[in-house]
């Protein structure tokens, strides 16, 4: 798999998150300042079903994409932050009040966002 295949797939997710309202969805490009990964899909919904539903369609839309399975996936339970690790992504899909809370978007506000829209 190439770093192509990975951003494609990244786009995919954020796009995945939007068709389930998905709110607030951003890439970034967090590569030159965390050398585990390259990019971060950041998402929110309203609900815990919302957030579990958004969740389960990224993993799936990636899947019939011939994307790879999630390394890891943490969250599931509480439904607060659901985590999907793909190694050279990672998928935060929130509940709305713990993203605000988190503001992981403030934390890496020096990083470029992707334009994952452009199609």
């Amino acid at each position: 798999m190439t770093a192509d295949d990975f951003g494609r797939w990244s786009r995919l997710a954020a796009r995945a998150a939007a068709d389930k309202l998905g709110r607030a969805t951003v890439i970034i490009d967090v590569g030159d300042l965390l050398g585990i990964t390259d990019h971060f899909v950041i998402t929110s919904g309203s609900n815990p079903r919302q957030v579990r539903a958004i969740a389960e369609s990224i993993e799936e839309e990636i899947g019939l994409a011939g994307g790879p399975k999630p390394i890891r996936v943490e969250g599931l339970e509480q439904l607060e932050w659901v985590l999907l690790d793909y190694g050279p992504f990672v998928v935060h899909v929130f509940h709305s009040e713990t993203r605000s809370y988190f503001d992981l978007e403030r934390l890496w506000s020096d990083c470029e966002q992707v334009d994952w829209e452009a199609r």
